[in-house]
């Protein structure tokens, strides 16, 4: 009698629920896609207007799947066991077909999380593999397929090698692009506040002027400001009203996919490809005092599902450790806006709440215990009770203006109890209406508007999430691709776009408007799910969308202008005689010869060129040359390949500025990092003073800092170190 096998996709996944069964039950690992279309190829066969995509085993799958295979043959049940996604569904059918079995007869099992109780539970109630979702995935490979196979070698053909455009790709990418164009077309306007204090303690700002509201905008010039200033600052002030009123924050919805993403991001400074790495790992098992577990559920949702059986356990914990006034008199229910959410998944949360981070803290590594944290904490705060702040308003009046100061007071800390509230209140002192106010200090304060700011990680996310561009398992591989093809950079977190990214877009926009419009992307988001739930046809769509692109890329192949601009530079290929010409290709400029591609004759530019050092190769003799890698500069053999010896180039004595540091009167030097250039104290670490533009011997008129020098909005300025004060160089 034969084992019961069940195939996962993932080795993790499959050590983990081997731990929860016995010797009946063989799990293997299929280790992911077991098959897909071919990679030198288009893969897809059009007949009589029906798409056959061509799938093959890759190489480095055959192995496993001949073992796969013979295991089958001799198992009495094959249990389906791939991720409860539509990637994991169709994963599930491919195994299927690569075994030699029908999809549609294998018992398939799914579940939110990998616990022994789950596992169990799958085996009693299985299924059979979904075809909808399996067709609605794999209409979206193909769609993928499309548009990258055949528009990316007309955007490298027209612009540079190496480029790609995909469906959601170049949807996001052109946010990305858009935003940045406000940026450059913004002009920041002029704009005044004026501000006071009363009773030596209370700060409060010009609500009303002359009968008039006054908003952010209102004061447009510094002698309106001055104007106010001196009319108000001599007239009686009185508490003209005070309010206090209860205001309720509610409780945080627990976290799906995109939401995870941009928490950790803000908070934990991770990537969304790292936060998923993390989370897959937290699901698929780690270490516990109860053995190898999932510790939380399935991280690819759009779902705020909460188990039941989780919901009641949260609220013992709460009731036991925090007690009855924070528990709320029924369960929290929380409902995702987005479109197409399978809210017959769950939300993300721990697994145990026994495994509390305390706990947790002895097994796993710090940044999965940051992340855990994070989980864990969130869901208990989101079966808590709401917290609740008093806020208060008083209104200082005078013959001709009102000036308004809030505060606000935390009544009841609810689910912060848990998360924490790092907003410090903010108490007024108990007046009276209709008592005297003095007015101690009134200043009008300068102020421009700010372009609108880059993306990071987590808002773009947020962003494709609000517009219906993707779906979860889609949003951190789009930013790692985007980064992976030189679109954009990340400067401080913020996300911006390269100057090969302008030009792909202008070209998108121009001759395929449909590929980088977001409207167009969602609806097509929305017809998968339609596939998904049998409401369409997924040959259909594939149709409707392909005739009319196919004739779009024809019609590009002729209209769009090469941008591939080829200088000549007047002399001729030393192997064919041809002119030279000079290009830019993906890494710069270069010069190549124009008979390409018959001759492949290339040479670095004179200016690209390494600089010759005094030193020789120790191994070989040749002069050793700089270079820069991830690590700054080195000596390299100038015989490369021939000689690869390489050694450390000596450290230059770095640049000493003129002024002192103001922290410890030691020594400023110019310093160099991953992000540029900087200033900082020769003492580090003992002193940690540094500044991102150059000190100068200039003291702040506001605080009496360093100022430094640096270019602000095309103008010369300076600006304090410490409280960014600006002036005109």
């Amino acid at each position: 009698m034969g084992k019961n096998l069940i195939i996962v996709e993932s080795p993790a996944k499959a050590r983990t629920i081997k731990n929860f069964l016995g010797s009946d039950y063989e799990v293997i690992a299929s280790k992911g896609h077991i098959r897909d279309l071919p990679k030198s190829s288009f893969g897809i066969k059009i007949e009589e207007g029906r798409f056959i995509p061509q799938y093959r085993v890759d190489k480095d799958h055959s192995e496993i799947t001949k073992k796969l295979k013979n295991l089958a043959k001799k198992a009495d049940t094959i249990y389906i066991a791939t991720d409860e996604d539509r990637e994991g569904e169709a994963i599930g059918y491919h195994i299927a077909q690569a075994i030699g079995k029908n999809p549609e007869e294998l018992p398939r099992i799914v579940f939110h999380e990998i616990t022994k109780s789950a596992i169990q539970k799958a085996l009693q109630n299985p299924r059979t593999i979904d075809m909808n979702r399996v067709n609605a995935q794999q209409a979206r490979r193909l769609l993928d397929r499309i548009v990258g196979y055949k528009l990316s070698p007309l955007l490298s053909s027209k612009i540079q090698r190496g480029l790609s455009a995909g469906r959601v790709q170049s949807a996001a990418l052109k946010l990305v692009v858009d935003r940045e164009r406000e940026i450059q077309a913004f002009k920041p306007q002029e704009y005044w506040t004026i501000d006071a204090v009363f009773n030596d303690t209370i700060d409060a700002s010009l609500a009303e002027y002359e009968g008039q509201k006054i908003g952010k905008m209102d004061i447009k010039t510094k002698e309106q400001a001055e104007t106010i200033v001196q009319k108000v600052k001599n007239e009686p002030f009185v508490v003209a009203k005070i309010e206090k009123r209860r205001r309720v924050t509610k409780s945080p919805a627990p976290f799906m996919t995109s939401t995870l993403q941009q928490a950790a991001s803000s908070q934990l400074g991770f990537s969304p490809k790292k936060t998923m790495m993390l989370a897959q790992k937290l699901y698929e098992g780690v270490q516990t005092p109860k053995g190898i577990t999932g510790v939380i559920t399935y991280m690819r949702t759009d779902s705020l599902n909460i188990a039941k059986e989780a919901q009641e356990a949260a609220r013992e914990l709460i009731e036991k450790k925090f007690g009855q006034e924070y528990l709320p008199d029924k369960p929290k229910q929380y409902t995702t806006k987005s479109k197409g959410a399978q809210e017959a998944h769950e939300a993300i949360r721990p697994t145990m709440l026994d495994f509390t981070p305390q706990v947790a803290k002895e097994y796993l590594t710090p940044d999965e215990l940051k992340l855990y944290t994070l989980i864990y904490n969130r869901f208990l705060a989101s079966q808590m009770k709401d917290a609740i702040f008093e806020t208060q308003t008083i209104y200082f009046k005078s013959p001709s203006s009102t000036f308004k100061a809030s505060g606000r007071k935390l009544v009841f800390d609810g689910f912060y109890k848990v998360l924490g509230n790092e907003d410090k209140d903010k108490l007024l002192p108990e007046l009276k209406e209709g008592q005297e106010a003095k007015l101690t200090k009134i200043e009008a304060h300068q102020h421009f508007t700010e372009p609108p700011s880059r993306f990071s990680e987590a808002s773009l996310i947020k962003m494709l999430e609000s517009l219906g561009i993707g779906r979860p398992s889609t949003y951190a591989p789009t930013i790692a691709l985007l980064q992976a093809r030189n679109y954009i950079e990340l400067e401080k977190k913020a996300i911006k776009p390269t100057e090969t990214a302008f030009k792909v877009i202008e070209v998108l926009e121009k001759h395929f408007p449909d590929i980088v419009d977001s409207s167009f992307t969602a609806k097509m988001e929305e017809e998968l799910d339609e596939i998904a739930e049998a409401k369409k046809d997924w040959q259909r769509v594939l149709k409707e969308f392909y005739d009319p692109f196919i004739e779009l890329i024809e019609k590009g192949k002729k209209e769009i202008k090469s941008q591939k601009i080829a200088i000549p530079i007047g002399r001729s290929c030393p192997e064919c005689g041809a002119e030279l010409v000079k290009r830019k290709g993906r890494y710069g400029e270069f010069i190549a010869c124009s008979a390409f591609p018959k001759c492949k004759y290339t040479e670095q530019l004179e200016s690209q060129k390494p600089e010759t050092s005094e030193e020789k190769c120790e191994k070989c003799g040749s002069p050793m040359v700089v270079k820069r890698g991830p690590r700054g500069e080195f000596l390299a053999c100038s015989a490369y390949p021939e000689c690869k010896n390489t050694k450390p180039l000596a450290k230059k004595e770095p640049k000493k500025l003129e002024v002192k540091c103001p922290e410890c009167g030691g020594d400023i030097v110019e310093r160099f990092s991953r992000r540029g250039k900087f200033f900082g104290c020769a003492n580090y670490p003992k002193c940690t003073f540094i500044s991102k533009f150059e000190p100068v011997d200039k003291k702040c008129p506001e605080c009496g800092y360093m100022m430094a020098a640096r270019t602000f909005r095309g103008k010369d300025v300076y600006e304090c170190i410490k409280c960014k004060h600006k002036e005109e160089r």
